[in-house]
């Protein structure tokens, strides 16, 4: 009887070790994407000489499709931060047909300098494929969702927070000139009865070597509603090296 129960034990010691390592492994496993070092100028808000990290992971799994970003940027004027910004972003794709598929997205930042100190959003909602044929890719996304925001204490202008219903739509288009350069154009609109937040996104990269590529981008945050004396719109313009994630 002892034997056994040592037997037996060890057998589910191994068993659980496998079934981890088998989910590490499945969880790990099958991603790629992009890093990028990027340099940048910004107006709006802020005017300062930026560092900027990105990730962006894709990973497929039959009719399921994992999409994760996250970017982190940093401001410095003569040794003291004027920018500080943190986005991380999750969303989850399951292909209805060739063309058409269902989503489920949340995302958070953080931002010490903008109009808003803090935000978040979940929602669902359907996207299609408009264009699949290369060298042009195109989908737009709809749906609906929750939306957290949470005003920059200014002055005497107290931080507010507000929780409410949202709508969401996006745009992913694509152009690939040749094997070394290719274009895109992102954008984002979250429309609430307190605010609506839109961004866009345009940027070409040119292949390096090997995994290595540059990539010059402009982006433009806008907000419709913010407190008296701060700017609605923000624009960054980066420069970047891009590794290539295989």
């Amino acid at each position: 009887m002892k034997n056994l129960l040592i037997t037996t034990a060890l057998c589910a010691g191994f068993s659980t070790n496998a079934f981890a390592g088998n989910f590490a492994t499945n969880l790990t496993q099958g991603w790629g994407g992009e890093a990028s070092l990027s340099g940048s100028t910004t107006s709006g808000n802020t005017k300062t000489t930026d560092i900027g990290l990105a990730l962006h992971l894709t990973k497929q799994n039959g009719a399921w499709t994992n999409k994760f970003d996250t970017t982190y940027d940093l401001g410095k004027s003569g040794g003291v931060d004027n920018k500080n910004r943190f986005f991380i972003g999750y969303q989850l794709d399951r292909q209805i047909n060739d063309r058409l598929y269902a989503y489920g997205n949340v995302n958070y930042y953080t931002d010490d300098f903008g109009a808003y100190k803090q935000g978040s959003f979940i929602g669902t909602g359907l996207g299609y494929k408009v264009i699949q044929e290369n060298p042009l890719k195109w989908n737009v996304e709809a749906g609906i969702g929750y939306k957290s925001q949470k005003l920059r204490e200014i002055g005497i202008i107290p931080s507010i927070k507000t929780d409410e219903f949202a709508v969401r739509g996006a745009s992913d288009f694509g152009y690939i000139f040749s094997e070394a350069v290719s274009f895109y154009n992102k954008s984002e609109v979250i429309w609430s009865e307190s605010d609506t937040y839109l961004w866009n996104d345009t940027g070409i990269t040119a292949n390096l070597a090997g995994n290595l590529a540059a990539r010059f981008s402009f982006r433009v945050d806008h907000h419709t509603d913010v407190p008296f004396g701060v700017k609605k719109t923000d624009t960054i313009t980066r420069a970047a090296i891009v590794y290539t994630l295989k």
